[in-house]
């Protein structure tokens, strides 16, 4: 059991459903803990489950990188077999099914639909960097369309404000898996990323224009006034990180990285201070 506990990675499925829950509360605000407040955490679940399977699953395809890495995980220390492993991601991503059902038709076709595309990643995409960093950054992303299928009744302006906050994180997301790819060239020996195929400046100048892509739909919400003033305010500050990091990105990748990750927390305090209303 305590293989399992350590395959699925209980703080990642933690930090899966805190995601969905402030997803909720941006698109339907203080709904997210009243009537809306089961469906949405029954997504929650839902996607805590899938990312156990998903934790799974990535160990059980780097179970031979992970003999040298991390000796210490489950499956290269002998605690859980490989097949028990895919067992054990089979029935997280059944379950993250199973759940999302209950929400609605949409929440459960999303599940399905990113099981396919995580099999994908792992199979064929991880290995070929740049694709894999588009990969994850529309997981990513997709944590909070996900919250937002689950609380969607009809009202347009709460699908929009989780798709925004789904669109916004997908970009800084790609920028920063970017990023670290160009602090992690030496080392990617086993992989093609988009830094060694057209060198760290190129790649930086991408990773700039998916940080930019963010701090312009940042916007959005203000603009078409679905968020209130407490989000302005706090997303100034957001924008102003990601900006740094794109200028960064390059030169010193390490740091613009870093920063890339506190301004995404910087960015969801913001959208969860707009959507308390």
């Amino acid at each position: 059991m305590g293989g399992v506990i350590a395959l699925s990675r209980p703080l990642n499925c933690a930090m899966s459903a805190v995601g969905v829950g402030i997803g909720g509360v941006v698109a339907v605000g203080a709904a997210a803990w009243g009537p809306l407040s089961l469906p949405l955490a029954l997504a929650a679940a839902a996607a805590a489950a899938f990312t156990a399977g998903g934790n799974a699953l990535n160990d059980v395809y780097d179970v031979e990188t992970d003999r040298v890495n991390h000796p210490e995980r489950p499956l290269p220390s002998g605690r859980l077999t490989t097949r028990g492993a895919r067992r054990f991601a089979a029935a997280a991503f059944l379950a993250a099914a199973g759940i999302a059902a209950f929400v609605n038709p949409w929440c459960a076709a999303l599940v399905g639909i990113n099981a396919v595309v995580m099999i994908g990643y792992e199979e064929r995409f991880k290995s070929r960097g740049a694709s894999g960093n588009v990969v994850i950054a529309y997981l990513v992303g997709s944590l909070f369309l996900f919250a937002g299928l689950a609380t969607f009744g009809g009202d347009g302006t709460a699908l929009l404000r989780s798709a925004v906050l789904a669109a916004l994180a997908s970009a800084t997301t790609l920028g920063r898996e970017i990023t670290k790819d160009i602090e992690d060239i030496a080392g990617d020996v086993d992989r093609r990323t988009l830094p060694q195929r057209i060198g760290a400046r190129r790649a930086g100048l991408v990773a700039s224009l998916a940080f930019g892509a963010g701090v312009a739909m940042s916007s959005v919400p203000w603009a078409l006034q679905v968020l209130g003033l407490a989000y302005a305010l706090l997303v100034l500050p957001a924008d102003g990180m990601f900006i740094y990091a794109a200028l960064h990105s390059a030169a010193q990748p390490s740091r613009a990285q870093r920063v890339a990750k506190y301004a995404m927390i910087v960015a969801l305090a913001a959208f969860l201070a707009g959507g308390v209303r």
